[in-house]
């Protein structure tokens, strides 16, 4: 730790990729670099790893670069809009009105009731991290308001505790030397409560939460200016990624641009300082990837149950399927499968950052304010592959390997 121009900074060093490794992240990257130009959903966590990593693909930078700038922001979540300014600020692009309206936003927030949700904070670490980097002093007030949140809840995942400490590393590094001790006081507890939560989810494979909260947890352990309670390994944790890149768990592009800026020994926290206008990474040769052993193509036959008994609800059922699908295909090859045999099976999905997300099952939808949702089960095993907080994504990770599935809401 040491002060530069009047404010504090931190610094850590991840443990570098193994130059045998370095083929299994470029291919990585050019997977999710060559997503860009076949989606029509605009991905500000693609952009940002793009610029973290050093592009591959200048054509596919700019075409991301201008939906974000011409997308229209009014609908977006907190979160959301957070990642869209960190996402053009590390293009060198002016968001513009985007940064006063998510600190209007974020000057109104109230946190949900405590205990209830606290993967609520999660769009709320993103807007605090984005508008720390773009006005650390304006946000402020905000970030103490949040901190002060943040400790009255008893349990916080990985993946929001993780942005929440980066939001708050932030913050602790912009406060003015010589500023209210307070505030270096209230952080530096908070942070501390943070990473040793963090600390305690490292499993002894390196893995940190499950694979897809792994890369922003390396992100926070990487600069937090406090030292978590257990000791972590990064080497240890890098090798476990790598094995799980080798087993073909990256091929969401969402969950490559999580893990990629870890990958490459950057976070979010390396976003304002991004050279814009420098050349462009060289991308090795195709034939340079090594790709993960493929799978079996022989059918597998998946029993598929669908299982709502919630008081209150008018369509009570507990029906059950069983479809047979390829070896190796995606969840969602499963539920169409049940769907087409019979329409007593019929879902609807609406599309995010992570791919589509089932929104209603039998015409019934998730709701917040009842705090009821979709679960997917393996027996009685909840499925975390793909798994983002309460709701679930088609992940081109989730394999049918399974042996039956079970939903309920």
């Amino acid at each position: 730790m040491r002060s530069e121009g009047g404010v504090w900074q931190v610094t850590f060093l991840f443990s570098a990729v193994p130059p045998e490794q370095q083929p299994w992240v470029d291919g990585l990257q050019k997977l999710m670099e060559s997503s860009v130009m076949r989606s029509d959903f605009p991905n500000p966590s693609i952009l940002i790893a793009m610029n973290l990593a050093g592009a591959y693909s200048p054509e596919a930078q700019k075409s991301l670069t201008n939906k974000l700038m011409s997308g229209d922001s009014a609908d977006l979540t907190s979160g959301q809009l957070a990642l869209t300014i960190m996402a053009l600020s590390s293009s060198c692009r002016d968001p513009g009105s985007r940064v006063s309206t998510l600190l209007k936003r974020m000057e109104n927030w109230t946190p949900s009731s405590q205990g209830n949700d606290a993967s609520g904070f999660y769009g709320p670490s993103l807007a605090i991290l984005a508008l720390c980097q773009k006005n650390s002093e304006a946000t402020l007030p905000i970030a103490v308001r949040f901190a002060k949140n943040l400790m009255r809840e008893s349990s916080i995942g990985v993946d929001t505790g993780a942005v929440a400490t980066l939001a708050l590393t932030c913050m602790y590094n912009r406060i003015p030397v010589g500023s209210e001790e307070n505030y270096r006081e209230l952080f530096g507890e908070t942070l501390k409560a943070l990473v040793d939560d963090i600390s305690l989810r490292v499993k002894a494979d390196g893995i940190i939460g499950d694979t897809y909260s792994t890369g922003l947890a390396m992100q926070a352990l990487s600069v937090t200016p406090e030292e978590p309670i257990k000791k972590w390994d990064c080497e240890k944790t890098m090798n476990g990624i790598l094995n799980e890149i080798k087993q073909g768990k990256f091929e969401n592009p969402m969950s490559i641009a999580q893990i990629l800026p870890s990958l490459k020994g950057k976070t979010y926290l390396d976003v304002p300082q991004v050279i814009c206008g420098a050349d462009h990474e060289t991308p090795p040769t195709l034939t340079d990837y090594p790709t993960p052993v493929p799978t079996s193509v022989s059918n597998i036959n998946v029993i598929y149950t669908i299982n709502n008994q919630l008081r209150g609800v008018d369509l009570l059922f507990n029906v059950t399927i069983e479809v047979s699908v390829k070896s190796g295909s995606v969840l969602l090859a499963v539920l169409e499968e049940a769907q087409r045999r019979n329409s007593m099976f019929k879902f609807e999905t609406k599309m995010t950052s992570w791919g589509p997300m089932v929104s209603s099952i039998n015409n019934i939808a998730e709701n917040a304010n009842h705090k009821t949702y979709w679960e997917f089960l393996s027996g009685k095993t909840p499925l975390e592959e793909g798994k983002k907080s309460k709701g679930m994504w088609f992940s081109s990770s989730w394999k049918a390997t399974f042996t039956n599935s079970l939903m309920y809401l």
